[in-house]
C-alpha cells in the first residue's frame, strides 16, 4: 500500500496505524521531505508494519535530478545520500529510484551511457549502506510521456551492465502491461534482476480485480 494514494485526508502516521489496522503487512511511500525519519520508525514499530521502501527522485527529475542528463550527476547522488540517510533512521532498507526524461539533443545511447555511470555509483553507495535501489520502468503512453526507462527488457539490460546485487528492476506490472504486455512471460524471463513489483488495474489503474489483468494468475506465477 502505498500512503499517498490512500486515507489522504489523515496525517500520514496516522495512515500507517490505520494501514496496519487493516492486516496488511507492508508499506511504501514517495517522497521523504515532508516526513520525520524518527516518527516513521516508531509508528511502523508499534503497529508492526513494514515500511519496505521510499522514493529517490521524480520521474521526470525535477527532484532529486535525472539520470539521464550527465549535468544532473551531483544533485542525484546527493539526494541519494540524504535518502540513505533518512531510511537508516526510519528502517528502511530499499528505495525506488527513476531515470528521468529524454534530454534533447541527447542520443539514447548518451543517455543510457549517463544512467549507467549514476547508477553504479548508486549502487557502489547502496552496497556500503546494506542499502537495496530498485529501478523504476514507467509507461508513456498515458502517464508518464517522455519518460527515458519504458521497457522491462532495457531494466534488466541496465542492471546486467551495472552489475551490483544492491541494484534491481521495479516491475510494474500495471505499467509494463500497457507498454508490452505479455506479463507473466516477461517476469519470468526477468526473475532474477526484479527487485520489486508494482500493480494496478488496467486501464484506469485502479482495483486489481477491474480491467483486463488476471492478478490471481500473475500472483501466481511469481
Amino acid at each position: 500500500i502505498c500512503l499517498e494514494m490512500v486515507l489522504t485526508d489523515l496525517p500520514y502516521d496516522e495512515r500507517i496505524r490505520k494501514i496496519g489496522e487493516c492486516g496488511f503487512k507492508s508499506a511504501e511511500f514517495w517522497m521523504h521531505d515532508d516526513k520525520d525519519a524518527a516518527v516513521i520508525k516508531q509508528v511502523s514499530e508499534e503497529t508492526g508494519l513494514v515500511i519496505n521502501n521510499m522514493v529517490v527522485n521524480a520521474p521526470d527529475g525535477t527532484l532529486g535530478g535525472s539520470l539521464t542528463d550527465s549535468a544532473d550527476y551531483n544533485k542525484y547522488i546527493d539526494r541519494l545520500n540524504e535518502v540513505i540517510e533518512f531510511a537508516k533512521i526510519a528502517g528502511i532498507k530499499k528505495a525506488i529510484t527513476c531515470t528521468g526524461n529524454l534530454v534533447p539533443g541527447l542520443t539514447r545511447e548518451q543517455m543510457r551511457s549517463n544512467i549507467e555511470k549514476a547508477l553504479g555509483t548508486a549502487a557502489e553507495i547502496a552496497a556500503k549502506n546494506d542499502f537495496m535501489l530498485v529501478v523504476e520502468c514507467l509507461n508513456t503512453h498515458v502517464d508518464h510521456a517522455g519518460y527515458y526507462l519504458d521497457s522491462s527488457a532495457e531494466g534488466v539490460e541496465i542492471i546486467k551492465a551495472v552489475d551490483s546485487p544492491h541494484l534491481k528492476v521495479l516491475y510494474d506490472i500495471y505499467h509494463m502491461q500497457i507498454m508490452e504486455g505479455n506479463v507473466i512471460a516477461n517476469i519470468q524471463k526477468s526473475i532474477d534482476y526484479i527487485g520489486h513489483f508494482h500493480s494496478a488495474g488496467v486501464p484506469g489503474r485502479h482495483e486489481l480485480n477491474n480491467g483486463e489483468l488476471n492478478y490471481s494468475s500473475i500472483v501466481k506465477a511469481i
